[in-house]
């Protein structure tokens, strides 16, 4: 009779749930099973896995077959590689003390990766909880906000029309002043000597008159005559 280890799925719809059972390979795969080995929640994040590591680990020593699901289970429990580890004390290749050690070492490992992982997976679900409250209290503080403007008393608004008036009076003094500063740019402009400048000019033309026009003809006859 073959024997195989494989997973009878139980659970809700969405939510498997499977049992890790020694069978017969003819049997049906949620039929009739010789041992139960152990269990599998993939539901989980990582998932949960409890076998009995020593009859488990007797199975496979005695040649059952394993189905994939099985196999990559039994390996990351450390079923296969302490399979591994006993085969070589059978063949010499190490002492049974050598072959404890090694697989020490192999779970001290292993469970520093798996909790690793834990401690990742629990800081990103912390740090994703703080986001997610945080972006709630900003929604909270928004509303608020709103309802409070909302409610907020409407405040009067000051008559316009005085401010307008006094603008429009200040406007007409300051236009007075202008035009009564203006004669006083009129009177210093009629203050200029205009007489004086106009009796000069005569002066002028007198200066003119005075130069001896026709003397160089005179000259010119006195000459022609002392010539004769």
């Amino acid at each position: 009779m073959a024997t195989k280890i494989r997973l009878q799925r139980h659970g809700k719809k969405g939510k498997p749930f499977y049992h890790m059972v020694a069978a017969d390979s003819r049997a049906k795969r949620d039929g009739r099973f010789i041992e139960k080995l152990g269990t599998y929640n993939p539901n989980t994040n990582p998932a949960t896995i409890e076998l009995n590591f020593e009859r488990t680990l007797h199975w496979v020593q005695a040649g059952a077959e394993m189905s994939d699901t099985a196999r990559a289970l039994l390996s990351y429990k450390g079923i296969l590689h302490k399979n591994h580890l006993l085969k070589g004390v059978e063949k010499g290749a190490l002492t049974a003390e050598q072959a404890e050690e090694k697989f020490a070492k192999w779970l001290e490992e292993k469970e520093t990766k798996v909790q690793g992982k834990v401690d990742t997976l629990s800081s990103a679900a912390d740090k994703a909880k703080a986001d997610r409250m945080k972006a709630e209290t900003a929604i909270k503080d928004a509303r608020a906000k709103v309802i409070a403007e909302k409610n907020a008393p409407v405040e009067e608004v000051a008559p316009v029309t005085e401010t307008v008036e006094a603008e429009v009076t200040s406007n007409e003094g300051t236009t007075e002043a202008t035009t009564e500063e203006t004669p006083v740019v009129e009177e210093t402009k009629e203050e200029a000597p205009v007489e004086a400048v106009a009796e000069e000019t005569p002066a002028a033309e007198e200066v003119k008159e005075e130069t001896p026009a026709k003397e160089e003809p005179k000259a010119e006859e006195e000459s022609k005559s002392e010539a004769k």
